[in-house]
């Protein structure tokens, strides 16, 4: 049985090969599906569902979804636009976001995206949670106010034994992305710059670093999200 198989997407037809998953098959093809949770490489687990796709009338995700042939995919819509617009609406009353005083400004995803999908006031009540801040260890700060609980830092920064430097602590609105404080305190700092650079927004921050790149040079500020794609 041949390996390659035929995908639709917004009307485009793409050959392709069996085991990708859409949101591959789609940045393979100049194709602009939004993600946050989605690192190339890592384990997908579809935590933030800004990726969703529309397939034969059912909402989906595309970063955990693999293609099928004749599979024929809704991605640039009004309607899935909108949800997406509204997960970054969410994203942004679930923290405090205050992005003119952030040092990811510029070069965050969450804030790039907000402003591809023009977001405005937030349809949604601000929740305004009172979150710490951890300065505890020599190499990063983590900035609970900014995290979204993408599961990126997670899944992406580990020692050479795969022992992972941050994880989970508590549940529901009290949920967190902590650093381990053992393995904090041996945390290089290749790992520590990788941590930063990882996180899609000002979370995790690497000491004295933050405004290296001056505002107005940073990567979304003269090239938005998703520009050099279709879609």
């Amino acid at each position: 049985m041949s390996n390659q198989i035929k995908i639709v997407i917004d009307g485009q037809e793409i050959i392709t090969e069996r085991g990708k998953t859409i949101v591959e098959v789609a940045r393979e093809n100049n194709i602009f599906i939004p993600t946050l949770c989605f690192f190339e490489g890592a384990e997908k687990k579809a935590n933030c569902r800004i990726c969703t796709i529309k397939i034969n009338n059912r909402m989906m995700t595309s970063c955990t979804t693999p293609v099928v042939d004749g599979m024929e995919i809704e991605n640039n819509t009004p309607e899935l636009n909108d949800i997406r617009k509204s997960i970054i609406e969410l994203l942004f009353v679930s923290g405090n976001h205050f992005c003119p005083a952030c040092e990811k400004s510029g070069n965050c995803e969450l804030q790039a995206l907000a402003y591809r999908y023009q977001m405005m006031v937030p349809r949604f009540p601000y929740w305004f949670p009172k979150k710490q801040i951890d300065a505890s260890n020599k190499k990063i700060i983590k900035e609970q106010n900014r995290c979204i609980a993408c599961k990126r830092c997670i899944k992406t920064i580990f020692d050479e034994k795969g022992r992972r430097y941050f994880a989970f602590k508590n549940r529901g609105q009290k949920l967190e992305v902590v650093l381990d404080q053992v393995m904090g305190k041996t945390m290089s700092d290749e790992i520590a710059k990788k941590a930063m650079e990882n996180c899609p927004v000002g979370s995790i921050l690497y000491r004295e670093t933050g405004f290296e790149v001056p505002i107005g040079e940073r990567k979304y500020e003269n090239e938005p999200i998703g520009s050099n794609l279709k879609g």
